[in-house]
């Protein structure tokens, strides 16, 4: 038994939105892989270089995916800067 019962409620919600997150977030990779703009279905055709060996480099949009991986990475570092200089917590 524990002496803080809010702890175990706790660890569940620790772990409850990291999996929801990572649900949207693959969700949203599989489902709409680029953001779609006026040239996107020629970019993604067009072969901009051959390679030896039959490999094909072509000049797609970047991956929605990565795009809110960074974004989320840099909304996450910004507001934990915020939160440790505005609530004083040493690390």
């Amino acid at each position: 038994m524990r002496y803080f019962p809010l702890l175990n409620f706790q660890h569940i919600i620790l772990f409850f939105i990291p999996t929801v997150l990572f649900i949207i977030l693959a969700y949203t990779a599989f489902s709409r892989m680029y953001f779609k703009g006026t040239d996107s279905e020629e970019r993604e055709k067009r072969i901009v270089h051959t390679y030896p060996g039959g490999i094909e480099a072509k000049n797609s949009p970047f991956p929605l995916f990565l795009i809110l991986i960074i974004v989320g990475f840099l909304l996450w570092a910004i507001l934990y800067a915020l939160g440790i200089g505005l609530l004083g917590v040493k690390i």
